[in-house]
């Protein structure tokens, strides 16, 4: 994918970005799509491994030099063991915090501060560099509809429309393109885990929590 120095995560959150209305999409389940994002790059990166479906630190002192990676990682290592799937929600915010903050520093996105009311400060973020969302979608969109084989994908790539299309990221993959693309997605979601068996289950699974998550998210706003 073009830029490829982003981290999975921060793609997922610029993926949300609707480029046309320059606003942002899904952002009630957001963060738990960008923590999945998280967990799966560390995975892949060999610094979490699976041990009987609990996500664990391999080493103690192993850095990513990303801080929104290793802020998570920090944050697996300091908490009691928990499932993967547990991990795709629990205080998943910090993590979408940071990616934006990385964002922010990068140029990728502009802070600006206004008053609610008035009164109560607040920041809002607006996209800055739309052309390298659009590129990032365009790239996406290849990866979801073909004709490169599934199995020739770089991982991190299949595991980014693996996961979009599990949280229903309709700013790429529409539900229409979840049926009429659903053998698709499940190669890219074996090819995200392609290195090893055990990795392959943690995709799978972390794949799973981003389902359930925003089902239950669309059944709250629907009640």
């Amino acid at each position: 994918m073009p830029d490829g120095s982003l981290s999975l995560p921060a793609r997922l959150y610029l993926l949300a970005w609707d480029t046309a209305r320059l606003r942002l999409t899904g952002a009630g389940e957001l963060h738990h799509l960008v923590r999945a994002g998280a967990l799966t790059e560390l995975a892949q990166r060999g610094l979490l491994v699976d041990d009987d479906g609990i996500a664990t630190p391999v080493d103690l002192d192993a850095r990513t030099g990303d801080p929104v990676l290793d802020g998570l990682l920090d944050l697996v290592r300091e908490s009691r063991p928990r499932h993967w799937r547990t991990w795709v929600t629990l205080r998943a915010r910090l993590t979408l915090v940071a990616v934006r903050e990385q964002l922010a520093a990068e140029g990728y996105l502009r802070a600006e501060r206004r008053r609610v009311l008035g009164v109560f400060p607040s920041v809002d973020h607006v996209l800055e560099r739309v052309a390298v969302v659009d590129a990032l979608r365009e790239e996406a969109r290849r990866v979801l509809e073909g004709p490169l084989p599934a199995a020739r994908v770089p991982e991190r790539d299949a595991a980014v429309v693996a996961l979009a299309a599990a949280a229903g990221l309709s700013t790429l993959v529409s539900a229409t393109d979840r049926r009429r693309h659903r053998r698709r997605i499940e190669e890219l979601t074996e090819r995200g885990g392609a290195a090893a068996p055990a990795l392959r289950r943690v995709v799978r699974e972390v794949r799973t929590a981003v389902v359930v998550a925003a089902a239950a998210a669309s059944a709250a706003a629907g009640g």
